[in-house]
């Protein structure tokens, strides 16, 4: 077991991606009862791809899932492609798919950034979020504190749409972005920044399969951040890697936290 402090990045190893699902869902329900059981709101930011629909599917399953309040959860994207509200590329459209439609969550609380059909233009739906983000925003930031903020990594070390030595990763003085000419399709896209990303409590970063090895290899080195995206997410309680053994095969055994 680890003797991680809060600034640390850990790292927890399941043997399958299943696994790894299952682990995380298991985590993000003893977070969601901590936070809302005395009546506090619970801000998340949920990512996409297979893992981040996996997690939400071992989340519903779990039995634990009927006893969050869920009117006191309110649900974000770290990312979205701008593509019609109902393509299947919908990082919303998949998690609602996984989780939403399965729980009691009041419509209002799920913040979707515009679809690509809803008349509004790429820089429009970024601007858009942004203005929703900053009608939850703290006395710090014009933005909600995410309880728990899920991201995805690419092999390229992208996290969220922030990609390898592109302008968007470096940007501070912005919510969301518009993402063009994105090096993964589909090309258009609206992304949180990193100065969002970091303000959350927990970032929990699910990643599995060999072809992330090098990737999480270099966010643990210290890798930079504008070449590996991935190295420079940090939650301010806890930073987290959910990976299986696969993923893992160039972590040290030191940073491995058994006990989280």
């Amino acid at each position: 077991m680890s003797d991680a402090t809060s600034a640390e990045k850990r790292v927890v190893i399941e043997t399958l991606p299943a696994d790894v699902a299952a682990r995380v869902a298991d985590r993000f329900l003893t977070r969601l009862r901590a936070r809302t059981v005395d009546g506090r709101v619970a801000h998340v930011a949920l990512t996409g791809g297979s893992m981040g629909g996996a997690v939400l599917t071992a989340t519903r399953e779990d039995p634990r899932a009927e006893a969050i309040d869920w009117s006191l959860v309110h649900f974000w994207w770290g990312d979205e492609r701008f593509v019609p509200r109902d393509d299947a590329d919908r990082n919303a459209l998949q998690s609602r798919r996984a989780l939403l439609d399965h729980i009691p969550v009041p419509p209002e609380n799920i913040h979707e950034v515009a679809g690509s059909d809803e008349g509004v233009t790429l820089d429009e739906a970024a601007a858009a979020y942004a203005a929703e983000l900053a009608r939850f925003g703290t006395d710090e930031n014009p933005w909600p504190a995410f309880a728990v903020c899920f991201l995805g990594v690419g092999p390229d070390g992208h996290i969220a749409s922030l990609f390898p030595d592109r302008a968007e990763v470096t940007v501070t003085d912005a919510a969301a972005l518009p993402v063009r000419n994105s090096p993964k399709p589909p090309p258009e896209r609206v992304t949180l920044t990193r100065p969002v990303i970091n303000s959350s409590k927990r970032v929990w970063m699910v990643l599995t399969g060999a072809d992330k090895a090098s990737a999480l290899g270099l966010a643990l080195a210290g890798a930079s951040y504008t070449s590996v995206p991935v190295a420079g997410a940090r939650g301010r309680k806890r930073t987290v890697f959910f990976v299986d053994e696969a993923a893992a095969s160039e972590v040290s055994p030191d940073l491995i936290d058994q006990a989280y």
